[in-house]
């Protein structure tokens, strides 16, 4: 596959089964990320691996914090927030640590660690690795972000389920470039 080609097909996965990436695939994808732009090379990015036994509790994890929130969840809706993380094999959770920078405001540090993101996502791809990038209100839950022992200047960006793609793949309808490209018209002195 191209490079054209891959960031022309590249999906969001969300059924992902068994295998987990290889730490081969994984160190692909790290290193893909690693390469995201980065204004004053501060590097805002951090990566967390969750698999096996560690998955469960990050499950019983998120159902704490969303027990603070809803403190009467019924326990159907408890049980499909604590399975969240068994949605896939592994997840890697994004993470930005946020730094005090002169000329790299917050919102630039949490942009590359999006491209970061986005260079993962389609390293995932380029290997037939399924991938899914989500987050939700959960996503920035301070219990949550304690729970997994987030420094205070470090933000939890989303969670990226990644394993093997199951059933089929779903069809991304091709847009129409010119609903989202326009040219700027400036007006000039005459």
């Amino acid at each position: 596959m191209n490079g054209i080609e891959l960031l022309l097909e590249r999906v969001s996965t969300p059924l992902l089964e068994e295998p987990a990436p290889s730490d081969q695939q994984l160190d692909v994808m790290f290193r893909a990320a690693l390469r995201a732009p980065d204004h004053g090379r501060i590097r805002p990015w951090r990566f967390l691996k969750v698999r096996g036994k560690a998955r469960e509790a990050l499950g019983q994890l998120m159902a704490q914090a969303t027990l603070e929130n809803q403190p009467d969840l019924s326990e159907e809706a408890l049980a499909r927030v604590t399975g969240m993380p068994l949605r896939a094999p592994m997840l890697v959770l994004a993470i930005c640590p946020v730094k005090q920078h002169p000329k790299v405001p917050e919102i630039e540090q949490k942009m590359s660690l999006a491209a970061a993101v986005q260079s993962l996502l389609l390293a995932a791809h380029a290997q037939g690795v399924g991938a899914m990038w989500r987050t939700g209100e959960l996503c920035y839950h301070p219990a949550l972000a304690k729970g997994l022992g987030l420094a205070d200047n470090e933000q939890l960006m989303g969670f990226i389920y990644l394993g093997k793609p199951a059933g089929t793949k779903k069809k991304v309808p091709v847009l129409d470039v010119n609903d989202f490209v326009s040219e700027w018209e400036y007006l000039t002195e005459t």
